[in-house]
């Protein structure tokens, strides 16, 4: 039976200094339905904890990712998913057909075949880094110089960027993926990196070479402005979200040597810090029921990625940050059609840093307590702004 008189709360934020999701989310997974929550604009929306429900959620056809529908949620107090009119090709915010689409032109650029023939290119951008940290002391800001240029540059190699131009994407995007910008501010930010990949398209027309967004263009099964959006997309996404992952698992494995070398230390990471927990966001577009309450077409849904990946009933001991648990079924890159395009490579990424990264530097340790640590807490993604280092 329906619940009938769901609980409205505040919305979720982590605690201070703390790397494992809010506290509140254990509270909602034992409460029966879900929860009613309040954003910062005024609208509410539906809070979805439970590992099942999300995944639910998330392969639902009468729950839709579209922010064109009425009543599409945005957690920060400015729009965070920009409409179909805004950035053709962003197609994370496309359901099918139109999703399907994408997704079919670029599955063949992430199989794990061809995300495996980078895996040279990244060791040799890794132990770059490396060498660059190394040369300049014994004390690092491991984000500014290592857990950010790393992403970076390799979604440069993917794309065909050239390297002098990552602090314009790097920069551009701080302010896309921070609830604090403006629409202003996100707007600029937006037309900007636009601009330069429209014109990066444009040279690439001219002098097509061996990268992604030559190939696209070569397949014509995207238009150039389509390809604008992808290749946007892909760029935010490709950097932005393992940046973080690479800065706090690091931080885990600084806390929990033990596991420096374990086999599953990449899904755990992935699991335990949830970095992306809020992004699928949804609005049903027909009523349906998820977790035993009736969600009426036109409200929003938040399916938390944290709160599933740390659902008792699917994973023991969830607060333990345990590599030696089969943790591949976490939902850190979403489920169903939408589930991360990138997943292969960014695995790839975090098992090249975490091997290369304590083989290299074994004695690498905080260089400041992690509860004054300057955490994301007005991001899209949950991260580090810096973190000190000393070897």
């Amino acid at each position: 039976m329906p619940s009938s008189d769901p609980i409205s709360i505040e919305f979720p934020t982590r605690r201070r200094g703390q790397l494992s999701p809010p506290d509140e989310y254990a509270e909602l997974r034992a409460r029966p339905g879900l929860v009613k929550s309040a954003l910062p604009n005024g609208s509410t929306v539906w809070l979805v904890t439970r590992h099942e429900d999300v995944r639910t959620v998330l392969t639902d056809p009468r729950i839709s990712a579209s922010p064109t529908h009425p009543g599409f949620p945005s957690i920060g107090r400015n729009g965070t998913v920009p409409h179909p009119d805004q950035i053709p090709g962003w197609f994370v915010a496309y359901d099918p057909p139109d999703h399907t689409r994408f997704r079919k032109a670029l599955i063949p650029e992430f199989t794990v075949r061809r995300v495996g023939e980078l895996r040279p290119a990244v060791q040799r951008i890794v132990d770059g880094r490396i060498d660059a940290m190394l040369a300049g002391g014994t004390t690092a800001d491991l984000v500014a110089a290592f857990a950010l240029p790393v992403p970076s540059l390799i979604i440069c190699e993917l794309l065909g960027v050239p390297r002098t131009d990552r602090e314009l994407f790097e920069s551009r995007t701080q302010i896309l993926v921070t609830f604090t910008s403006t629409d202003d501010e996100r707007d600029a930010a937006a037309q900007d990196l636009l601009l330069y990949i429209n014109k990066l398209i444009a040279m690439k027309q001219r002098f097509p070479g061996r990268d992604l967004i030559s190939r696209l263009l070569r397949a014509g099964v995207l238009t150039p402005k389509e390809i604008s959006g992808v290749a946007l997309l892909l760029l935010i996404a490709g950097h932005e979200t393992t940046a973080n992952n690479i800065a706090l698992g690091a931080v885990m494995l600084m806390l929990n040597r033990q596991w420096i070398n374990a086999p599953g230390v990449v899904e755990e990471v992935l699991r335990y810090l949830s970095v992306a927990d809020r992004v699928a966001l949804r609005v049903a577009v027909e009523d349906v029921e998820i977790g035993g309450q009736l969600i009426r077409a036109g409200e929003g849904i938040v399916p938390l990625g944290a709160a599933a990946n740390h659902d008792e009933g699917t994973f023991g001991h969830a607060e333990q940050f345990d590599p030696s648990r089969s943790a591949r079924h976490h939902v850190a890159f979403g489920y169903g059609v939408h589930q991360c395009l990138g997943q292969n490579l960014v695995r790839i990424e975090m098992d090249t840093v975490f091997g290369t990264l304590f083989r290299r530097i074994p004695t690498l340790e905080l260089d400041q307590a992690v509860e004054d640590l300057p955490f994301k807490y007005d991001g899209v993604l949950f991260g580090l702004h810096a973190l000190p280092v000393r070897w």
